[in-house]
């Protein structure tokens, strides 16, 4: 993505923490405004929104064998446990 670039005038109170806490942060000050921009646009969530629908998506499968399709609090072992003892004979074993 092509930088654009943006001057601001702030007091010398905000500029010297806007200094600190990126230093804090091991980054520069632009970098740091940046991130607060894009944390307030939403971005940042956006993104991990995404990111998240889409592990959701390759995982799908392996989350409806383990929990069921059904999106209660009960797992799928408990609700049958034989099924959970074929899939793992140790866990029957422990049963």
């Amino acid at each position: 993505m092509a930088k654009t670039q943006l001057n601001v005038r702030v007091d010398e109170t905000t500029a010297e923490a806007a200094r600190r806490r990126a230093q804090q942060r091991g980054m520069s000050v632009n970098r740091y405004i940046e991130e607060l921009v894009q944390q307030d646009a939403g971005e940042t969530g956006r993104t991990f929104v995404e990111a998240a629908a889409d592990f959701m998506r390759q995982y799908e499968t392996v989350f409806a064998e383990e929990f069921g399709s059904e999106r209660g609090s009960e797992r799928a072992s408990e609700r049958d446990p034989q099924s959970a003892s074929e899939r793992d004979p140790q866990r029957g074993a422990r049963a």
